[in-house]
């Protein structure tokens, strides 16, 4: 099998906005433009070289994008285990974290995961609208070609 070429610097930059565009209520913050900035001032053909990238092998490359909320959010591009396909996912990066609810931060906690579930899900969506593979979109590929 032919190994799948990521997506696009094309499809990383309109990714990039419509994360951003979802995830603040205005200008991203220094840290976060800058970052972007270095994404796209890469060279063609070398967006995944940026150092702005989060690396985990070959397979899946993060930006830490965070949202108004949490500044640990990442846009993820991943490809998809023993296939040859890559997606974009909205990593709320919050599910290691755990509180006990006697906490009296854990109201407060609960909030904010729910804020950045909603905040990734707005983003995926938006992805979807836009054309761009997610996870969701390959899932329901797949299970419609199984059925044919």
């Amino acid at each position: 099998m032919t190994r799948a070429i990521p997506p696009s610097a094309e499809a990383v930059g309109r990714a990039i906005d419509l994360y951003l565009a979802r995830a603040y209520d205005g200008p991203a913050p220094p840290r976060v433009a800058a970052l972007v900035d270095a994404v796209r001032a890469s060279p063609d053909g070398r967006v995944y070289d940026s150092a702005a990238f989060e690396r985990d092998g070959e397979d899946r490359y993060a930006l830490r994008l965070g949202n108004r909320a949490y500044p640990h959010m990442k846009l993820v591009v991943e490809r998809i285990p023993r296939r040859d396909a890559w997606f974009f996912r909205a990593d709320a990066h919050d599910q290691h974290v755990s509180i006990d609810p006697s906490d009296p931060d854990f109201p407060a906690f609960q909030a904010l995961m729910a804020h950045n579930q909603a905040t990734a899900a707005a983003i995926e969506s938006a992805w979807e609208e836009a054309g761009l593979d997610t996870f969701r979109a390959f899932l329901r590929r797949d299970l419609d070609a199984r059925r044919r």
